[in-house]
């Protein structure tokens, strides 16, 4: 079984439908109210789970019913719990989620509440994890000393190290050296390198600055356009998938925790790029955060009929 570990978030989710997002100062009726877990550390490490990884997530909640909800959530699907805090002086992480009917866009407020103490010492606890497992798995929803001193971990023991720069923050440039893959989405990409990434070509520029400033490999999600990768000698295009969505919450996350279980596996990035694709894909054909996760036999099938693999 591959073995994935890294510091994330976990948020206590409520996800509201409407038929359209309001406007400043304008109340529009919704249609539905969901409530449950979340946060991209929790759904990236959710998805791997879920997909056949052995995944341990360096996290805290706090010492409430959220937080109950959240380590529920986190037994139930084989999440590893060695690194995972209760923090009694804090409230766990909470997200409030706005999500338009008409085509499954979505905006989020976020309140870090007990991920702001995942930090840079929290991880060190973890090292003999970093010494055992196959793929470091991280995120920008903890503090920026965590994710560092991952990188420092992943890099001190030769593990491949997955930064997902999401949400997007300023960074300092030793977070970029030697950093295996990043994998931001348009937004991202545009806010790491001042470049718009409409085109492929706008792509390739994008993924030339990124290994200027120390990346080994670029993957940048591009939503209905699919994927790009580069790393200044392959370039690889994987297209979308056309899917009945639903929700876009999450499909993010469901690519980080598929591309980090299939290179934790040892697959090459053909695979990698085409199962996270898949398993993509069948997140948005669902509600909510990481429940909305596939299975590994879901996203094999889909791998099957998709791209004959």
């Amino acid at each position: 079984m591959a073995v994935i570990i890294g510091p994330g978030s976990l948020n206590a989710d409520i996800t509201c439908f409407a038929p359209r997002l309001p406007r400043m100062g304008e109340t529009v009726q919704g249609s539905l109210i969901r409530m449950g877990a979340g946060g991209k550390g929790n759904n990236q490490f959710t998805a791997a789970a879920r997909l056949g990884a052995e995944a341990y997530i360096i996290g805290c909640v706090g010492d409430d019913a959220q937080g109950d909800v959240l380590m529920s959530h986190v037994r139930r699907e084989g999440i590893r719990t060695d690194y995972l805090d209760v923090i009694t002086a804090s409230h766990s992480g909470s997200a409030f989620i706005e999500v338009q009917e008409s085509d499954a866009q979505n905006r989020i407020i976020v309140c870090e509440g007990a991920n702001a103490c995942v930090d840079g010492a929290r991880v060190r606890t973890a090292e003999k994890g970093f010494a055992a497992t196959d793929a470091v798995l991280a995120q920008l929803e903890t503090t920026t000393e965590a994710v560092l001193a991952a990188k420092r971990l992943a890099q001190a023991y030769g593990k491949p190290f997955i930064l997902n720069p999401a949400p997007c923050v300023p960074l300092p440039d030793e977070m970029f050296t030697g950093t295996d893959y990043i994998t931001p989405n348009e937004t991202e990409a545009e806010a790491l390198t001042g470049i718009s990434v409409r085109t492929d070509a706008d792509c390739r520029a994008a993924a030339e600055k990124l290994l200027y400033m120390g990346v080994k490999r670029v993957i940048i999600t591009l939503g209905e356009r699919g994927v790009y990768y580069y790393d200044g000698t392959r370039e690889i295009r994987v297209p979308a998938l056309s899917v009945e969505c639903r929700d876009t919450t999450g499909a993010g996350d469901a690519f980080n925790g598929a591309l980090a279980t299939a290179i934790a596996e040892g697959r090459d990035i053909h695979y990698a790029l085409r199962f996270a694709t898949c398993v993509s894909a069948l997140c948005v054909t669902r509600e909510g955060a990481a429940d909305s996760m596939p299975y590994r036999d879901e996203a094999l099938a889909l791998m099957k009929e998709a791209f004959g693999l």
